[in-house]
């Protein structure tokens, strides 16, 4: 048996590439070696972005990469880069963008790019390839011969598609001054009724994402209508209430699995991706404050402790994902046969499972298998078996909790445990808000915990680095890290104050605006200033997979000027928008992220500052979080936190407890009962 040495991937922090180590091809990481060595060689660079839950990556590995044969013809006619799509999402962003350009469609993983070896230029660009021809593809083997051949002999015609694809991907500057307006926000609105799906929920046909942006985006036209949007609010609680229901959602364990392959919300693509529960775990938490909806507080609290009690290191971060495969097979941990389930439970927890599960209807998962989603109401099934529905309700988590024991025994997916900085504030945040909202103290435990290890293993000389394994950070941030911790660091003072926790905010914001800024036009790019010069600095304004960072960044920076009364911050803030208004205005449901900062700029977010001793406030702090709004803000400064910055300065701390309500550049006067701040607050 032949023993494969590591190639240069075994020593990476990415269980990704690591998972590639052991490939016969001769695999390099991006770096100044592989790029050094396809120039003096004059080798084109094959370029394979992927990540560690991605099925299709797998597929293509195990067909390609791990083949001696393919292998052999990859190290003779190319060098070879692999790059972990997670922690380079500059490089993703890039060259998905050039594959849309050259193959005017969508990309997507495995990402597979031949570039030029000196300009780093790509010349061809594809996703998966099979080994052998199927799907309408070719065979990756000869693709890449005939690649190498074009390399060798259509120079000519390479160099002029290059510059061509060149001056597309070049970053345009905004034009002129522009007047921001509402205009976008009705319009998005009605984008997001046109592609609503009525029958169950979503936008759009399958496969179904939960696309959180558009759902938030609905949640805040209804707090922000001055007539309570009752529309908007209802899709957006028909889509939350559709995917807790679903397979999408693990019934046993909690979390969000990445999207649906189906309408209906029932089988998964199973891989499990730390971003995605992040935005949904705040959007529940929210959605439940707005609607005092059970179901949805039931969802944020199993998704909190499941991410607790699977996805969080013990030094405090969060990891990665989950895969979607375990013993080869896409979902096999997750699915059920009939009579697996009945041998594990009583006749009777086996008729309740069975109801409320669909195990008594035709087998969704293949031929003989079964994914579980809730199939009918615990209030029917208890007046179908004459049972009261607290008793169904109690029966039904001793089943779920054997069930639950019984997949525990199996071989898990793998999962990807390095730690990144901007996934992390996702999760920050949701917990925070969690914490917050449902009155849950142990995920605000958890996000000063995950807060805690950025601060002390990623943030390094003024400067954040984008991921770490094992205690070992590297990689300069991007400005999704920054963006996104910005708007967790504020969620996270809300839910409890340490005044540590404002001045590192205030560190991200000027190490943001310093590093990031686009200072002729606005903006943030998406790489610093002192990044890697690539063959494009995206500014990218879009929400994808998570929000934009250009619009977290305009959001978080509105909110901390107002709360420090410091104008830069909304100078940078307006010219954010400014400069995005172009695209946001030709597709505005596609930047809801942008949307909610523009919202944010035109109508101030109220912002509640009490402050007093810390037991004293509690009162004050239930009174704000019962009557929550979207468009409030809430800090409670115990009296003991002094040298605080800005106008935070200026607020004198009472004899109890004071409060102060802020909104846009005007404060009110010291409010020093529940009823001076209850009538303050009733205006929104």
């Amino acid at each position: 048996m032949t023993i494969l040495l590591p190639n240069r991937l075994g020593d990476e922090t990415s269980p990704y590439l690591q998972q590639h180590a052991h490939n016969p091809v001769d695999w390099y990481p991006w770096g100044a070696e592989a790029l050094e060595r396809a120039r003096h060689e004059n080798k084109p660079i094959l370029l394979s972005i992927g990540y560690s839950a991605c099925h299709w990556c797998h597929v293509m590995a195990h067909e390609s990469f791990e083949d001696p044969v393919t292998a052999e013809v990859m190290n003779e006619l190319f060098v070879n880069i692999k790059v972990d799509r997670e922690e380079r999402p500059d490089l993703d962003r890039i060259y998905q963008e050039a594959h849309r350009l050259l193959n005017r469609r969508g990309g997507g993983w495995p990402l597979t790019m031949v570039l030029t070896p000196d300009s780093h230029i790509p010349f061809f660009g594809g996703t998966y390839f099979p080994r052998e021809a199927r799907y309408g593809l070719p065979v990756f083997i000869d693709l890449l011969r005939r690649i190498a051949n074009a390399w060798q002999e259509q120079h000519v015609g390479i160099e002029a598609q290059n510059k061509s694809l060149l001056a597309a991907l070049t970053v345009a500057p905004a034009a002129g001054s522009v007047q921001l307006n509402a205009a976008p926000l009705d319009a998005a609105r009605q984008q997001l009724v046109s592609s609503f799906d009525e029958r169950h929920g979503g936008f759009g046909a399958a496969p179904k994402f939960p696309h959180p942006p558009h759902i938030e985006r609905l949640l805040r036209h209804y707090a922000y209508s001055h007539a309570k949007d009752a529309e908007a609010l209802r899709m957006a609680s028909v889509t939350l209430r559709a995917m807790a229901r679903g397979g999408i959602y693990d019934q046993l364990g909690g979390g969000f699995c990445r999207y649906a392959v189906d309408e209906r919300w029932l089988i998964p693509h199973f891989e499990k991706m730390l971003y995605d529960n992040g935005l949904l775990l705040a959007l529940y938490a929210q959605a439940h404050a707005v609607t005092q909806t059970e179901l949805f507080k039931i969802i944020a609290l199993e998704t909190a402790r499941w991410i607790v009690r699977e996805m969080q290191a013990g030094e405090g971060g969060y990891y990665s994902a989950l895969d979607a495969d375990s013993e080869g097979h896409e979902g096999k941990f997750y699915v059920w046969s009939r009579d697996e389930v009945r041998g594990l439970l009583t006749a009777q927890e086996y008729e309740l499972v069975a109801r409320r599960f669909g195990l008594d209807q035709a087998a969704n998962f293949e031929t003989s298998a079964w994914h579980l989603y809730v199939a009918e109401d615990m209030a029917n099934i208890a007046r179908d078996l004459k049972l009261d529905e607290a008793q169904v309700t109690e029966i039904m988590d001793v089943a779920r909790n054997k069930l639950l024991a019984a997949r525990d025994d199996r071989v898990r997916p793998g999962r990807d445990d390095k730690i990144l900085t901007a996934w992390n504030a996702l999760m920050i945040k949701g917990m925070a808000l969690a914490g917050r909202l449902l009155n849950a103290p142990a995920c605000i435990t958890s996000a000063e915990h995950a807060l805690d290890y950025v601060r002390s293993t990623l943030w390094v000389d003024g400067r954040l680095l984008a991921t770490s394994k094992d205690g070992r950070a590297h990689l300069p941030a991007y400005l999704d890290d920054y963006a996104f911790l910005l708007d967790a660091l504020i969620e996270l003072l809300q839910a409890r104050w340490r005044s540590e926790d404002l001045h590192f905010a205030i560190e991200i914001a000027d190490a943001m605006v310093r590093h990031f800024a686009d200072e002729k036009v606005g903006g943030f790019f998406f790489t610093a200033d002192d990044h890697e010069q690539l063959i494009q600095r995206p500014k990218p304004y879009g929400d994808d997979a998570t929000p934009s960072g250009n619009g977290i960044a305009a959001q978080a920076l509105g909110r901390l000027g107002h709360l420090l009364g410091e104008a830069h911050y909304l100078e940078a803030a307006a010219r954010t928008l400014e400069s995005a208004w172009g695209e946001v205005s030709r597709m505005p449901y596609a930047h809801g992220t942008l949307l909610n900062a523009l919202e944010e700029h035109l109508s101030p977010p109220q912002i509640v500052i009490l402050r007093g001793e810390l037991e004293a406030m509690q009162p004050w702090v239930a009174y704000c979080r019962e009557n929550y709004d979207l468009r409030r803000l809430c800090f409670a400064i115990p009296a003991t936190e002094h040298k605080l910055p800005g106008i935070l300065a200026q607020q004198i701390v009472g004899a109890g407890v004071t409060a102060y309500v802020c909104e846009g550049v005007t404060c009110s006067a010291p409010l020093v009962t529940q009823e001076e701040l209850a009538a303050r607050l009733t205006p929104l």
